[in-house]
């Protein structure tokens, strides 16, 4: 379930685009203490914010604000890796498109990486019309191998209206508008068990330090404190990313994106290093490092909000996108699943975003119409309304979230503006950044088994980024 990994990584911390991501520090630590001040007003929510929906504030339907052609008769396909609730919410998406225009949208379940399973469909004569890439190189690769299509010019006037540029310019290569951020993830934030806190004793920490610190206070009282979905390698980048970004800082995370350090740099090892406090110690892991490498992304938040304050894990780290999961227990978010931002290791703790771009690979009528649709408040409504998602869409109102938790965690997203980061390993080759099995999600998983090892791991990474980046 890669897009779970929400789609992407970088929120706050400074600059957009797909070529030139450098921004002012002082710019970055004001957008960080916004994000982080939001994020943590959202531990003291409560209220039925249960991450199922309500119907506060969108008992009203809304008048439309984008016109759609009419489309009876025209099939459509729509190729994405999301799988349960979030394939289902996507789906009440395409139904409202499908309501509008009298087109028939099938949904077609794809395999990550995506770009190898677009190439498999392309080469049998059956493109899908749209795909929703997961990571910025991934659009970067459909450009480059002439399957994607340029977004037209309803499309465009849309992006225009409801998107900051710099959420523009990730769709975009060599200034050509290809690409939609239709979901967005903030991936800096830690969820937590509130009973098995308060059975502890333990707060919300705000640094790395006083994180190890809590996690040997819930050890202590009987419940192993962090859940790691160690099968799911995409998870464990997201750990090194916000904790290289806090204690690295923008400019170097920028270079190693880019590959103009390499990953055998000092700042990766003090960042593996920090890491390592955490998987060094089995204790403080569900399952210790065996397990983690068995469970996959679901199972990791749902095992942190199941057992009432008897958890496998009191807490688990991951983006938004986690209230979808929660929705699957019996937990109800604000009250028994809380939040707060990953602690800073550095002097700012970091925000990473991540997104999945809607891309045409047909110039068809139909393929350009849903374009300009999942660039509209409208679409963007229907998904808020489910909730377990969060919009890059400015013009949508927030009132359409489902809770304040989710509610807050957009809007802190709408109000760091241009000054973030996207995604570490969603920008580089595909083949190192996000493939199952390889390069940065293999050697972080290896990491994860034996992090004493971190010259091996700096080795193994910087041998896969270098065949990646040389193809």
């Amino acid at each position: 379930m890669r897009t779970t990994r929400g789609a992407g990584k970088t929120l706050g911390a400074a600059g957009a685009g797909t070529s030139s991501r450098a921004a002012g520090t002082g710019t970055r630590r004001a957008a960080v203490a916004a994000v982080a001040v939001g994020a943590l007003a959202l531990t003291g929510c409560g209220g039925s914010d249960d991450g199922k929906g309500s119907d506060d504030g969108a008992s009203k339907e809304p008048a439309a604000t984008v016109q759609l052609p009419k489309l009876t008769g025209e099939n459509i396909q729509v190729a994405a890796v999301w799988t349960g609730p979030e394939q289902a919410n996507f789906t009440k998406v395409l139904s409202e498109f499908e309501k509008r225009t009298g087109a028939k949208v099938t949904f077609v379940p794809a395999q990550d990486p995506i770009v190898n399973f677009l190439g498999t469909k392309i080469a049998g004569g059956s493109p899908p019309d749209i795909a929703m890439l997961p990571q910025v190189g991934a659009i970067q690769q459909a450009v480059e191998k002439k399957w994607a299509k340029p977004a037209g010019a309803a499309t465009k006037a849309q992006l225009a209206k409801n998107y900051g540029k710099g959420w523009q310019d990730l769709g975009a290569v060599d200034g050509t508008q290809y690409g939609v951020y239709f979901k967005a993830a903030n991936k800096s934030l830690v969820w937590y068990n509130n009973a098995a806190f308060e059975n502890a004793g333990a707060s919300a920490p705000k640094t790395w330090k006083d994180f190890l610190s809590t996690a040997e206070t819930i050890s202590a009282s009987g419940v192993t404190p962090v859940s790691v979905a160690g099968a799911d390698g995409w998870t464990l980048t997201d750990w090194f990313e916000n904790i290289y970004l806090s204690q690295a800082g923008p400019e170097k995370y920028d270079q190693l994106a880019q590959h103009t350090i390499k990953w055998t740099d000092p700042s990766v090892k003090e960042a593996l290093t920090t890491l390592g406090q955490l998987f060094g110690k089995p204790t403080l892991i569900a399952g210790g490092a065996d397990g983690a490498l068995q469970t996959e992304f679901p199972a990791s938040v749902t095992q942190t909000f199941t057992g009432g304050d008897q958890p496998k894990g009191a807490m688990v780290f991951e983006g938004d996108f986690v209230g979808v999961n929660i929705g699957e227990t019996e937990a109800k978010i604000g009250t028994d699943a809380k939040v707060f931002p990953f602690p800073a290791v550095g002097a700012d703790s970091p925000v990473v975003t991540g997104g999945d771009a809607a891309v045409a690979l047909k110039d068809t009528k139909g393929a350009q119409a849903l374009l300009t649709f999942l660039a509209s408040t409208d679409a963007a409504r229907i998904w808020a309304e489910s909730g377990g998602f969060v919009s890059p869409n400015k013009s949508l109102d927030t009132a359409a979230y489902p809770n304040d938790v989710q509610r807050d965690i957009a809007e802190a997203l709408i109000a760091a503006g241009d000054d973030f980061r996207f995604d570490m390993s969603d920008q580089m080759p595909q083949s190192f950044g996000g493939t199952p099995g390889k390069g940065e999600w293999k050697a972080l998983q290896d990491f994860l088994k034996n992090p004493k090892d971190i010259a091996g791991a700096q080795r193994q990474l910087e041998s896969a980024a270098a065949k990646a980046y040389r193809s």
